[in-house]
């Protein structure tokens, strides 16, 4: 039976959610724990506080997955004065591994807004602000002959990914000429001598982070000594990468049908709303979390209802009469991210039990 360690599980999670598109405040990652220490057992939550880390002890788990970080800020001190430095003091007592893995899942295209848009039943997804200077443009000149090998290694490296479509390139044929100097060995051509090789001009666009990786594969699949290429970063918008989400329910619904529906498929209790100013609501825009800075973006889309949590009491005047908020609650928007967690660990791992957290660690309650 292979041995599952916790860094397996972490570059995992890194590849669904890459760390590079969590917020500048944000503070995702390996929190506690050491990445070499094999995985007994996972217990995902939304929160991670001294209750889930008891409910990971019982069972038997070292390892928390939980989606808000509960160290945010540097901690100067571990005296258990707070319940971030009890919590952490517990996890670090137990030998408890606690990853966060927070904006960043709620950045990609199949992270936390996918998820609440997969429960109210809306198709025809797109991202509601897609997100800015998140790709690189490599354009490198292959042998017409290895054009194919080195192409085939770049998009295995990850490069060439544009939406639904795989294994994108743009290419044209040239002549490479060159001069190899005394000391080097070159591919073609001998030293001294003036050469020139039919060669190919590709150009592949890939996300940023991936660069190490694209670049790896480039150098270990291209045949030249020294491989002329360019790397030019991107402001396209990544369709992939952003904030929020909109999308189109199967059949139009009244205001009224609409939140009924809205409450029963995310479980709530109650919510707070604006006037309903549309009488049919077919397109529906989300953000899970804190979401008011989304609101222009959300009327823009043509959106009757905007789906978020955490609005002010000024900021719900700024729906104008064109749109409907609807403020679920910060943990009742985000609480099915447990189970898409869990959903995609399942994937991956077989060896040990991923556990849906049972502590409700919601600190609102309704009267």
């Amino acid at each position: 039976m292979t041995t599952v360690k916790i860094k397996d599980v972490t570059e995992y999670l890194e590849t669904l959610a890459p760390r590079d598109y969590q917020e500048s405040y944000d503070n995702v990652g390996l929190l506690t724990g050491q990445a070499e220490l094999e995985v007994t057992g996972i217990l995902v939550s939304l929160d991670c506080l001294e209750e889930t880390v008891q409910e990971a002890v019982n069972l038997r788990c070292n390892l928390i997955v939980s989606h808000h970080p509960i160290i945010f800020k540097g901690l100067k001190k571990l005296t258990g004065s707070t319940y971030i430095e009890r919590t952490v003091i517990q996890a670090i007592k137990n030998n408890i591994a606690i990853y966060a893995i927070h904006t960043n899942l709620d950045h990609v295209y199949t992270g936390v807004n996918r998820k609440i848009c997969e429960k109210l039943g809306l198709s025809n997804l797109r991202l509601l602000s897609p997100r800015k200077d998140t790709l690189t443009k490599l354009v490198v000149f292959i042998p017409k002959a290895h054009a194919e090998t080195v192409l085939a290694a770049l998009h295995q490296a990850g490069a060439g990914q544009i939406g639904k479509y795989k294994n994108c390139s743009f290419r044209v044929e040239g002549t490479g000429s060159f001069m190899a100097n005394e000391g080097a060995k070159p591919y073609l051509g001998e030293i001294n001598k003036q050469e020139s090789v039919a060669e190919v001009r590709a150009e592949v666009i890939f996300p940023s982070h991936l660069e190490s990786t694209v670049m790896h594969a480039l150098r270990n699949s291209h045949p030249y000594e020294e491989v002329a290429y360019y790397l030019t970063s991107l402001a396209n918008e990544n369709q992939e990468v952003g904030a929020g989400m909109v999308g189109e329910l199967e059949q139009p619904m009244s205001g009224i049908d609409f939140l009924t529906h809205l409450k029963s498929k995310m479980n709530l209790h109650t919510l707070r709303h604006t006037r309903l100013v549309h009488e049919n609501i077919k397109k529906v825009a989300v953000c899970g979390g804190s979401g008011s800075f989304l609101l222009q973006k959300a009327i823009q889309s043509g959106a009757q209802v905007f789906i978020t949590a955490d609005f002010k009491y000024h900021e719900f005047f700024d729906a104008d009469g064109r749109i409907i908020i609807a403020d679920i609650g910060h943990y009742e928007s985000e609480v099915f991210t447990i189970e898409l967690l869990c959903e995609e660990l399942n994937k991956k791992f077989h060896t040990f039990a991923i556990n849906f957290s049972k502590t409700v660690t919601n600190p609102i309650s309704y009267f």
